[in-house]
């Protein structure tokens, strides 16, 4: 995506159940970013995963074989489908805004987009016996009621 006309790299970490667990967004699409990311999103879950999808980037074996050594890597044509289908509601939703003028609002949107993405697939305690219609609203109402 591009940010103030300059290329800006979202890198996403989705479970299997297509929870959004990280978001982390880069100038750069090198090792030290890859690392970054695997290193934030294992520190969030608190888990190893044992298996691992990404695109074909060169990058991404050097970091795993690091990071996750016994993870099973599949970077098999079709198999990224999942987060780049959760990543055009993100491309979707910036469309109409014309895109965004700075890095700290890109990684504000990005994350809460994830949140608000979250809460209507019911993968947050808040609001999960609500309609999907709802999920939101109530979910911001009882936010507001613990703040």
């Amino acid at each position: 995506m591009k940010v103030a006309g300059r290329w800006r790299y979202v890198y996403r970490a989705i479970d299997q159940f297509g929870q959004v667990v990280d978001v982390f967004v880069s100038p750069r699409r090198d090792l030290r970013a890859a690392r970054r990311f695997f290193e934030r999103a294992i520190g969030t879950t608190r888990i190893m995963p044992s298996e691992v999808v990404t695109d074909q980037a060169p990058t991404y074996p050097v970091v795993l074989e690091e990071l996750l050594p016994a993870a099973w890597h599949d970077t098999d044509r079709h198999a990224n489908n999942h987060i780049e289908a959760d990543h055009g509601r993100l491309k979707a939703r910036l469309r109409p805004m014309r895109g965004l003028k700075q890095d700290r609002s890109a990684r504000t949107v990005i994350a809460g987009h994830a949140l608000v993405q979250n809460l209507r697939r019911g993968h947050d305690e808040l609001a999960v016996e609500e309609p999907v219609t709802r999920r939101v609203a109530v979910a911001f109402d009882e936010l507001a009621l613990v703040i």
